[in-house]
């Protein structure tokens, strides 16, 4: 994809999210880079011809949150930058102060499993004849 077309896909991924691009590079590398308050960046180095995408933090505080979004870059198939950048969003949401998306599925999973068996489930344990 050209870098205009990546460039212009994370400037629309940015007007959800508390994020800024808050530059772009293309000379030396294909990079684009983010900012959000309170302080969390991170960029992505974008790939050309066979490579994947890449990324990295500068901010030491940063880094063990991208551990997710490079285990799903460099598992089986091509993404998409929108599909790398949703994976870094959903990782520093801790950074960013909003619920863990995963703990919030699990507690209403959890909240659903709750309370007395409907009728077409059968009690265990012993039945009084």
């Amino acid at each position: 994809m050209e870098f205009k077309h990546l460039v212009e896909a994370a400037e629309k991924w940015c007007s959800g999210n508390p994020f800024d691009l808050i530059f772009a590079e293309e000379d030396d590398e294909r990079r684009l880079d983010f900012y959000a308050e309170p302080g969390v960046s991170f960029y992505v180095l974008c790939p050309c011809g066979t490579d994947s995408f890449h990324v990295w933090s500068e901010s030491e505080d940063c880094l063990p949150f991208l551990q997710l979004a490079q285990d799903y870059i460099s598992s089986c198939g091509k993404k998409t930058l929108l599909e790398v950048l949703e994976k870094v969003f959903t990782s520093f949401r801790p950074l960013l102060g909003l619920p863990d998306l995963e703990d919030d599925s699990f507690e209403h999973y959890h909240a659903d499993m709750e309370g007395e068996p409907g009728p077409d489930h059968q009690q265990m344990g012993v039945s009084q004849q």
